[in-house]
């Protein structure tokens, strides 16, 4: 065991889980981003916004860091404000999962929620973003680490690419979910960067517009751009050579599946990147090395996404989709879960 002095110290080195593999020896590995603290991704970009604010000058000793999120960057930032001795302003909504702002909130966090119905439960992207800005404007010793058009943000994930070349052969396919974009564009711009450029499929909800297509409301949380949000700079179309959308209920049920078929719980939008690889694995090339990075897993969700209660009163509950991918994961079991069964 390493012994460390920083919860930061245990970010990263975190393990790739195969969760099925194709006759024609093509993988779907998952790159489980939820060990790292926090329980999500976003710790990485966290650390790396506010290491690249003090180098520039722009953080100073006792300073004030306020961020618009959803909830994982504002965990991270929590982590790295309480070590590096600032404040820290989230700026939220309560579409944010309960669970994610409760922790905040132990980690130290200021909240300032946006709107006057604090009870409302819609995604105000914009408005979020709007009101951090004027808050750090407003105070001369804040910053406000703007995630979505920050170059710090994607930078944060290169050693996610580092850490899968060390582990596999390559990586071929990259499919995974588009919030910021940072996870997804940093791991592949790094990949390039190495001379292993991968296949980049990026994956949003139906309703979301980085991708095009009409906006509308949608549950997935930490990803896509809603209707009315600006398309961050950290969404690299240079990169991207497809970009997929997927329902809430295909990604939910995906989701669900995996945790009853596997026994590990995925966050919603991992849900919906995994449900697209899998749809389509066996029309990869044979012998291709897919991976999505899964950014949170499903502990912060166990009242919506796998609360039956929840997803039947938003009309989201479709057991024949679980179903069906708990038939897919049956039949691209790897050879060592040949005992794979459907759950009961």
């Amino acid at each position: 065991m390493t012994l460390v002095t920083r919860v930061t110290d245990l970010i990263g080195r975190t393990p790739v889980f195969e969760l099925a593999t194709t006759d024609t020896g093509t993988r779907l590995l998952l790159k489980l981003e939820q060990h790292n603290p926090t329980g999500a991704a976003k710790i990485r970009m966290a650390r790396s916004m506010v290491l690249d604010a003090e180098e520039r000058g722009l953080l100073r000793p006792g300073g004030h860091i306020i961020e618009s999120t959803s909830g994982n960057t504002g965990l991270g930032l929590a982590v790295v404000a309480a070590e590096r001795g600032y404040r820290f302003t989230a700026v939220v909504d309560n579409h944010a999962c309960k669970d994610k702002l409760r922790a905040m909130r132990a980690l130290g966090a200021t909240l300032v929620f946006v709107g006057d119905d604090a009870a409302g439960d819609d995604l105000a992207t914009s408005a979020r973003e709007d009101l951090a800005e004027a808050m750090a404007a407003a105070r001369p010793d804040a910053y406000f680490t703007e995630q979505h058009n920050n170059p710090a943000n994607a930078v944060g994930y290169y050693a996610v690419a580092d850490e899968l070349l060390a582990d596999l052969d390559r990586v071929d396919i990259l499919v995974s979910a588009v919030g910021t974009g940072g996870s997804l564009f940093g791991t592949a711009r790094r990949l390039a960067d190495l001379g292993r450029p991968a296949r980049v499929i990026g994956v949003e909800p139906v309703g979301s517009i980085a991708f095009g297509g009409p906006g509308g409301p949608y549950w997935q949380s930490g990803t896509g751009t809603p209707p009315g949000a600006t398309i961050g700079t950290a969404v690299d179309y240079t990169l991207l050579d497809e970009g997929v959308k997927v329902s809430d209920v295909d990604a939910f049920a995906t989701a669900r599946a995996i945790a009853r078929t596997h026994g590990l719980l995925l966050g919603g939008s991992a849900g919906g990147s995994v449900h697209v690889a899998l749809e389509r694995l066996a029309e990869f090339p044979p012998g291709s090395t897919v991976v999505t990075i899964v950014c949170d897993g499903g502990e912060k969700y166990l009242d919506t996404v796998f609360d039956d209660e929840w997803m039947g009163a938003h009309d989201l509950l479709d057991p024949g989709m679980e179903a069906e991918v708990s038939a897919l994961l049956r039949q691209y079991a790897p050879s060592n879960r040949a005992d794979l069964v459907p759950a009961e």
